[in-house]
């Protein structure tokens, strides 16, 4: 009878040893992969903050180029 008390015991302790283990993985896995998605967020931001930037510098090209040609027909 205390055999199987002993038995079911450490039954008891290898499975949950087993389930903690595999909670702790998967939680270490969970939060790497957000950190990864974070960081292509924070690239995806850089660059849609940079894109009115380049939207007026393209303006300003363009408004010198125009004004280049104008005095290239005078």
């Amino acid at each position: 009878m205390t055999e199987s008390i002993v038995v079911a015991s450490l039954s008891l302790i290898g499975t949950l040893c087993g389930t903690f283990g595999g909670i702790l993985t998967a939680n270490k896995l969970t939060n790497y992969r957000i950190l990864e998605l974070e960081k292509k967020v924070d690239k995806h931001n850089n660059f849609a903050g940079r894109i009115p930037v380049i939207e007026e510098q393209i303006k300003v090209a363009n408004h010198r180029i125009d004004d280049l040609e104008r005095e290239r027909c005078k």
